[in-house]
């Protein structure tokens, strides 16, 4: 028979309320991911020109004869879904290339520690044993998690894509013109540049190798690369958050905007 704190796996001597945070964090994930999970099966609303929904952008396919508010065939880069798609697979845009933004956060460093602490709750806080009493790496199952070196590609695409969408949404029907989802558009992919260009592959990447930066006609571009991802790495959970939070919020306005909830202020 154990006793005192060996019989609780959670027992411990802080007097703080520490479960606050992890419990905070799964609560923030489960919400934000289950919201965005929700919208790509159930593409309603996703577009009023000139904006289009980050749940479903790049929109590579669209239903032919969607629902309301879905993106239109002529904005779609290849149309319509083709007959070839698989039956399985709803015919939402969100599941041809957007899905790559969700292997991206995943597999993120940041996210990586936070659900880890929130979810599986090794360890739910410091000081704090947990349930698993062996960390045994990522290792395994947890081997998917090297799939983040490779999905910083698939992210940097997407960063495009969003960034050319986001351009898009000053000219409606030809004329220049700046509404308030533009600026909610914008604002969507600076915070997502943000996060993206903090990534620790990124900064890896663009010097991560260099031993030496004085050397070489290229060493004075890539030391200044390192430095901007550097300072954007130490804000690296702060852009996370935000980008995360600003794309359900940005996906919200679409809709309202859409489904003729409100309106919005432009200069068309």
């Amino acid at each position: 028979m154990t006793h005192g704190r060996d019989a609780d796996p959670f027992a411990t001597g802080r007097p703080d309320a520490w479960w606050l945070q992890p419990a905070a964090t799964a609560g923030g994930l489960a919400l934000l991911f289950g919201y965005l999970t929700f919208r790509a099966f159930h593409p309603v609303y996703v577009w009023w020109e000139p904006y289009v929904s980050p749940a479903v952008a790049p929109p590579v396919f669209t239903p032919a004869d969607g629902p309301p508010g879905s993106v239109p065939v002529d904005h779609a880069w290849l149309g319509a879904f083709p007959a070839w798609w698989p039956g399985i697979i709803p015919q939402s845009p969100a599941f041809v290339l957007p899905w790559l933004a969700i292997v991206f956060r995943v597999t993120c460093y940041y996210y990586r520690g936070a659900y880890y602490k929130a979810a599986l709750l090794t360890p739910p806080a410091c000081a704090v044993r947990g349930i698993s009493r062996r960390y045994r790496g990522e290792t395994m199952l947890l081997l998917f998690q090297n799939l983040h070196r490779y999905a910083l590609y698939g992210g940097l695409f997407l960063l495009v894509a969003l960034w050319w969408e986001a351009l898009a949404a000053f000219f409606r029907e030809g004329r220049f013109g700046v509404g308030v989802g533009t600026i909610v558009m914008v604002i969507n992919a600076v915070l997502l540049s943000s996060w993206t260009l903090g990534c620790h592959s990124w900064r890896h990447l663009v010097a991560g190798r260099r031993d030496c930066f004085s050397c070489g006609r290229s060493s004075s571009a890539r030391y200044h690369a390192w430095r901007g991802s550097s300072w954007l790495n130490e804000r690296h959970m702060l852009f996370a958050w935000c980008s995360l939070v600003w794309v359900a919020l940005t996906d919200v306005y679409v809709y309202l905007v859409s489904s003729g909830t409100i309106r919005d202020w432009n200069t068309w």
